[in-house]
């Protein structure tokens, strides 16, 4: 596919967000090693950093004595349900700071104390690591008789519909809701969005195979392939947004239809001018940030706090 050909978004204020990101971090970034992926990552998040919402207070802490976590409590606190953060990035880079201010200002929209979690990354640690931790950490807060709502955007999409599927089959009660942003959910790499966004700008199908690879989660397996449950009733319900232009579009288009079709309430958007990654956006583009706006009343809606 030539470059005239490649598919591409016509908003300014996305065009304007994917040129700061090429200029941070290269087409062909995975196949630079995971030290220099993970730097310029961070730059690209710093990049796009924020002040944090008045009076919103942050701590550190572990969870499970081993865990890393960060708890997001906004000023205005108008639910007891905590909300379960798990951040994109292909389970190779991401961290408590790359998702920082999204996390914050989703906290403070919702009126929702915020747990992000700082789960083990790949190569280091492959699959089911990742999925591990944050079922840990989940485990944790509904001992404390809590109700959560697991929100995670790419990677995290997937780690946090997966914990939906954990905890269905262990019987835990108490989550309330999920939502997926641009959910990576297990789809086949050769059909539907995954040949028609082949090479679109943010993330190519060659990208998700090359995470894929690196994670080395089983093939077919419910929770690291939400797609390939024999039945997804019983799941809580869900929000889930997909970008038009990305690869993992259909993941979360087939996903939603599978859990409206088995009776699961779901609330579905596809955003028509976004790439992958817009979250970052959300205060430079117009789609963004109605995006952003319906993932915020979408927790809020989950919580219990509108």
């Amino acid at each position: 596919m030539t470059s005239a050909e490649r598919p591409m978004p016509s908003e300014a204020g996305i065009l304007q967000f994917m040129e700061i990101c090429d200029s941070f971090y290269p087409p062909d970034a995975v196949t630079a090693s995971i030290t220099q992926q993970r730097a310029w990552y961070d730059a690209l998040c710093a990049r796009f950093d924020r002040l944090l919402p008045e009076g919103l207070q942050t701590r550190d802490e572990f969870a499970a004595g081993t865990i890393p976590v960060r708890r997001y409590k906004p000023a205005n606190l108008r639910t007891a349900t905590n909300l379960l953060y798990l951040h994109g990035g292909g389970f190779v880079v991401g961290s408590l700071d790359s998702h920082h201010a999204i996390c914050a200002e989703i906290a403070d929209h919702a009126g929702a104390e915020l747990i992000s979690v700082d789960y083990r990354l790949a190569p280091e640690y492959r699959w089911p690591a990742q999925t591990d931790d944050c079922f840990i950490v989940l485990k944790q807060l509904l001992a404390e008789k809590k109700s959560v709502v697991l929100i995670g955007d790419s990677a995290g999409g997937n780690l946090a519909a997966g914990l939906a599927v954990r905890a269905k089959a262990e019987g835990l009660s108490g989550v309330v809701g999920q939502i997926l942003i641009y959910p990576a959910l297990g789809g086949d790499l050769v059909s539907g969005s995954y040949e028609e966004m082949a090479e679109a700008p943010g993330l190519t199908t060659a990208d998700v195979s090359y995470y894929r690879t690196i994670l080395q989660a089983p093939s077919g397996d419910p929770v690291s392939e939400p797609l390939a449950q024999p039945s997804v009733a019983g799941l809580p319900p869900a929000f889930i947004t997909v970008a038009h232009y990305d690869p993992l579009r259909d993941d979360g288009r087939n996903y939603a239809a599978r859990l409206a079709q088995a009776g699961v309430e779901v609330w579905f958007r596809e955003e028509p001018q976004m790439v992958h990654a817009w979250l970052r956006a959300r205060h430079m583009s117009e789609g963004a940030r109605a995006g952003f706006v319906a993932i915020c009343a979408a927790a809020s809606r989950f919580a219990g706090s509108r």
